[in-house]
């Protein structure tokens, strides 16, 4: 999951309600600066067990470069809510919830198409949207740290844990036993000191009791058993971005390379980055959307 340095708002960033079509989503909207070039809207997907928080270290670069970027809790994901039915959380509908809010966030701020960044399983959903509704919401798709299809077999293990553990259990008692499971596998650190703050413990845990049950089991059997849709997302006239860490364990760098090929896509690897580069290399992954996002719109 990714980690955010930092859960501060920035002065240009608010959280508030994105209203659609398909219900109301919680947002992180950030304000473009005044002095920058308006380049555009952005809407960024984050990845399972993730939230819209997982792009606060991005949004103070890609604002100052005069992008409007929202950042958005899918359904039934921390702080949007959702019903307690699988159904409710099939891809498809997912999907559908990511067009509503690209059409919601093109009306709000009279913008036209829109760039669209999906993370991890992000990554999947955004793709689906896309194949479902053609190229024209969006001004281009960028699929990061998300590869062609499931999961690798190793990191099926753990995922399958949500399909197994979840139904017969509370939120909290998954939290604690994932937890547990993290700290036995997990490298002490080197000065004795808890690897991560205890803000961010608190927020990790506050957003997991938060997240519908249901949208975790049904998105863990996605990620195990999506398939190559590589081809059919070649054919859809769209710029495309792959951009990943050096290092991933959900999807191996290879994958990735090889999909980015196959989608005729432009191909960023994040150097000292892993799985979640928006908040490993923030600085660095900013700078690659806004040379692709600007291109894009240059062009």
């Amino acid at each position: 999951m990714s980690r955010p340095t930092a859960l501060e708002l920035p002065a240009n960033v608010a959280a508030r309600r994105l209203e659609t079509a398909r219900g109301s989503f919680a947002v992180l909207d950030g304000t473009p600066d005044p002095q920058a070039p308006y380049r555009g809207a952005a809407l960024l997907v984050p990845g399972y067990t993730g939230s819209k928080e997982d792009f606060l270290d991005l949004m103070p670069p890609l604002t100052a470069a005069g992008f409007r970027v929202v950042a958005a809790d899918g359904r039934g994901q921390h702080e949007s809510g959702g019903p307690r039915d699988e159904a409710a959380y099939a891809q498809a509908e997912l999907a559908a919830d990511i067009t509503a809010q690209t059409a919601a966030v093109a009306v709000a701020y009279a913008t036209g198409r829109v760039h669209l960044l999906g993370h991890s399983l992000g990554g999947h959903l955004v793709r689906a949207a896309v194949l479902a509704a053609g190229p024209l919401p969006w001004a281009s798709l960028t699929l990061m740290s998300s590869g062609p299809a499931a999961i690798a077999p190793d990191q099926q293990v753990r995922t399958q844990m949500a399909v197994d553990f979840l139904p017969t259990t509370d939120m909290e008692t998954a939290w604690h036993a994932m937890r547990a499971m993290d700290a036995e596998n997990a490298p002490e650190a080197a000065d004795g000191e808890p690897v991560a703050p205890a803000w961010l413990d608190e927020f990790l845990h506050r957003r997991w009791v938060s997240t519908i049950p249901e949208q975790l089991i049904a998105t863990a059997r996605q990620l195990m058993t999506e398939p190559d849709r590589v081809g059919e997302l070649a054919a859809v006239p769209l710029p495309k971005l792959v951009l990943s860490g050096e290092v991933d364990y959900a999807w191996p760098v290879p994958w990735m390379d090889e999909m980015a090929v196959r989608l005729r896509a432009r191909r960023v690897v994040v150097k000292g980055a892993e799985h979640s580069p928006n908040a490993e290399r923030p600085a660095e992954t900013a700078a690659a959307l806004v040379a692709f996002w600007t291109g894009v719109t240059e062009e």
